[in-house]
């Protein structure tokens, strides 16, 4: 299993959405924070499991909530680029990977 490292903005987007899903309700923080989690784990046990979307970039969905993850396999890591809320823009974290 390789570690992995979130892009600056990708911390942010994950702790804004965790933040208000548990003003909501904490239950559903949990269950959300769960579903991020769980699709981390998945992709650094099995990086290349899931749909490359642009070169080296690929993407891992839950299937309770409008997030996923985009990440980058790297040598040592999995590099989350966004925490992607699914009813936004699809593009707008491109600029990350330069």
């Amino acid at each position: 299993m390789k570690p992995h490292a979130f892009h600056p903005d990708a911390n942010v987007e994950y702790a804004e959405a965790a933040e208000y899903y548990a003003r909501i309700s904490a239950e559903l923080g949990g269950r959300f924070f769960d579903a991020i989690e769980q699709l981390i784990a998945e992709a650094r046990v099995r990086p290349r499991a899931y749909r490359e979307i642009l070169p080296s970039v690929r993407r891992h969905f839950t299937a309770e909530f409008p997030y996923g993850i985009l990440y980058v396999e790297r040598p040592d890591d999995i590099w989350i680029i966004a925490v992607i809320n699914l009813h936004r823009d699809p593009t707008y974290w491109t600029h990350r990977l330069s």
